[in-house]
């Protein structure tokens, strides 16, 4: 996945099929990006966890918002009808 990316840390360095140590200065600057590149990618698993969290959540809460979209057309139905009724209920008092 990234291994290209990788490499072209080191082409200054060492090449990548090269086994042979590099000398001290060199060993030190690998060593370098190698720690720095462990740091890089144990905080992109971290990242991609937090995402991967985040959209679980962004996903319950889409659900949430359709049954609450459910429950407000069904209140005002039940507030219109029972309007309805009471109008109904209340019209022959209103005629006498």
């Amino acid at each position: 996945m990234c291994n290209g990316h990788h490499r072209s840390l080191f082409r200054g360095s060492i090449s990548p099929n090269q086994t042979s140590v590099p000398e001290n200065g060199d060993a030190s600057v690998v060593d370098n990006l190698r720690g720095r590149l462990a740091e890089t990618e144990s905080r992109l698993a971290q990242v991609r966890a937090r995402e991967a969290a985040l959209s679980r959540i962004l996903e319950e809460m889409k659900r949430l918002v359709s049954v609450m979209e459910i429950l407000k057309n069904y209140l005002k139905r039940r507030y219109r009808d029972r309007q309805e009724y009471v109008v109904r209920l209340l019209a022959p008092l209103s005629r006498k």
